[in-house]
């Protein structure tokens, strides 16, 4: 089940979400400065997850205690179905860009990510990973926390890596792009004030 706590602020949110096989706790400030308070037992995912509050500028607080001695795959995932719904709950689409996109490259890797607050869920993954794990990590992981973020965030999100041949290097292009992309989106827009960003009126 799903607890969400109202903020007080329309850019901030709290989300709960426990079940049998994680307990985890997000909190997500759109209009940050990229502080983040990370505990989820997987030092990997924590590096990444500092890419996107950093690179996001968003401030987030994600604390999730999962069934790590089964695998990484039900916290992981649940990190991230946790982190659409906080994302999707502090955001008035009201005035935004809407759309996000960004290229970054670390050293020979490079990763293009796009995203649209479209109200429609939608992955587009494209990764060739040179290697199956980082350390002992499971990269093929990372699917599944961006399924589950596209899921209730309600976004499509393109992730492309174009080319690399270190795959931390892979996945570290990936998610500093996409912090930059879900930065881009979230920015208001000086002349969408008060317009939902969409010919139909809504999102």
């Amino acid at each position: 089940m799903s607890d969400v706590a109202p903020s007080d602020n329309s850019r901030q949110a709290r989300v709960e979400r426990n079940t049998k096989e994680t307990q985890i706790s997000i909190s997500v400030n759109l209009d940050g400065t990229g502080k983040l308070d990370v505990e989820t037992g997987l030092p990997f995912l924590d590096h990444m997850l500092d890419q996107i509050a950093r690179h996001g500028l968003i401030d987030l607080s994600i604390i999730a205690k999962g069934d790590l001695e089964i695998d990484a795959h039900h916290t992981v995932e649940d990190i991230g179905i946790t982190l659409g719904q906080a994302v999707n709950q502090a955001l008035d689409k009201t005035g935004i860009r809407r759309y996000g996109h960004a290229y970054v490259p670390l050293d020979e890797a490079l990763s293009r990510v796009v995203i649209d607050f479209s109200g429609r869920p939608g992955l587009d993954y494209h990764v060739d990973f040179v290697k199956g794990i980082v350390g002992s990590f499971d990269v093929d992981l990372f699917h599944e926390f961006f399924q589950g973020f596209v899921n209730h965030a309600l976004v499509t999100l393109h992730i492309d890596n174009i080319r690399g041949k270190n795959n931390h290097h892979q996945i570290e292009t990936i998610f500093k792009a996409f912090g930059r992309a879900l930065r881009m989106a979230v920015e208001p827009d000086a002349r969408q004030q008060g317009v939902i960003p969409s010919t139909k009126g809504s999102l």
